[in-house]
């Protein structure tokens, strides 16, 4: 029996789970440069998914936005008090709506989804109501309590994952029916509560859970395996122009004269931006930010910085150095050294350390040693996947 209607995918991110550590809800904890909720949700684009929906708490949309980014996903849905009632919300989300004849419901703690799973998922309905990816226990089991307990057979015994797939209607129609007394740990559960017949699919090492801090440290381990390093240089060149604001490294250094050139003329950052985008073969800043267009007339260099930083996350990559080069007579830069290494830092979310400054003069030669204008150039050192 196949499925008619939209499948539509379920993440949900409604927790206020601390114990991976940090401030904020582990699914907006950052994992190689982006949330965990944003990996779960781009591991679900998939051919056979046609829409993504995200349940959150409450109160969680700053976070959730910042996460997302620039994704074009629908409005986020409310969760509830417990999994299951956001759940719930979002299964009623989705009713509301109409046209829903599949749904897979995910955990956005499990952030490295494998295609094949989703496949065998939706399989797996013209077959059955449901569907969950699993996998068998093969440590040995016992019962605890402080010392070792008897052991547990642990033949027939899985270990259930996520996401979990289900014929839009039944599963609705069991999280409406369900009067447990508290709430599901899984969607699973909740439909064999309501006489519903979920298979098993085999499931996958990627999918585990991050829950502790010691989950993360694994992870970054694991994307770190599928990274190769690559390496990125930018020159740029700006004239001095009259005017008195003189943009570099995005701060706003005092000088008698400004530079002349594309948006604010910062040349340090755009030799930055440069060196990032060289480092994963996307161009330079002319190509995404042509001179000729007037909106980036006067516009903040940091913005192109963002951008290249933007792509390199977005393909699962990390900047892990980069070292800046100004050549100039004029202004000194020693006194702004620090302050520019705090600014490119926070722009590419990078501890101090991996940012390096320099200055440096042509002993009189050439135009910057006349004193008309300035240069810079960079080096970005990126880990990214080798097929990016």
């Amino acid at each position: 029996m196949g499925i008619e209607g939209r499948i539509i995918a379920l993440v949900v991110a409604a927790g206020h789970g601390s114990r991976a550590g940090g401030e904020a809800p582990k699914q907006y904890a950052k994992l190689a440069g982006k949330a965990l909720v944003r990996h779960a949700v781009e591991r679900l684009r998939h051919p056979r998914i046609d829409e993504i929906r995200v349940v959150i708490s409450a109160g969680q949309q700053s976070l959730y936005t910042e996460a997302v980014g620039e994704l074009a996903l629908p409005s986020p849905i409310v969760g509830g008090a417990t999994r299951q009632d956001s759940v719930r919300n979002g299964l009623e989300a989705l009713s509301a709506v109409g046209g829903v004849g599949a749904v897979l419901i995910h955990d956005a703690a499990r952030p490295f989804l494998p295609a094949r799973v989703v496949d065998a998922l939706l399989d797996a309905l013209d077959a059955a109501d449901g569907a969950a990816p699993a996998l068998s226990v093969v440590d040995s089991l016992a019962l605890g309590g402080g010392t070792l307990g008897d052991a547990v057979p642990r033949d027939n015994l899985l270990r259930v994952q996520t996401p979990q797939a289900f014929r839009f209607d039944a599963i609705l129609a069991a999280h409406r029916g369900w009067t447990g007394d508290t709430g599901a740990t899984d969607d699973a559960q909740v439909a064999r509560a309501a006489g519903l017949r979920v298979a098993t699919v085999p499931g996958d090492a990627m999918l585990d859970k991050i829950t502790y801090a010691e989950d993360f440290r694994r992870a970054e381990q694991r994307l770190d395996a599928n990274l190769v390093s690559r390496t990125g240089l930018g020159f740029d060149v700006h004239a001095f122009a009259e005017g008195d604001e003189l943009w570099l490294g995005g701060l706003l250094i005092p000088h008698s004269r400004g530079l002349s050139g594309h948006s604010d003329a910062d040349v340090v950052l755009h030799a930055l931006t440069d060196a990032l985008l060289g480092a994963i073969g996307e161009g330079d800043i002319g190509d995404h930010f042509p001179p000729s267009d007037p909106q980036w007339r006067g516009a903040a260099s940091s913005r192109f910085v963002e951008h290249a930083r933007d792509l390199i996350e977005a393909r699962g990559g990390r900047v892990d150095h980069v070292d800046i080069t100004i050549i100039c007579e004029t202004p000194k830069i020693g006194p702004h050294r620090d302050a520019m290494r705090r600014s490119v830092a926070a722009l590419l979310r990078l501890p101090l350390p991996r940012v390096s400054i320099k200055a440096t003069t042509t002993e009189r030669l050439g135009f910057t040693g006349r004193g008309e204008g300035i240069a810079a150039q960079a080096v970005a050192t990126v880990r990214a996947p080798e097929e990016s």
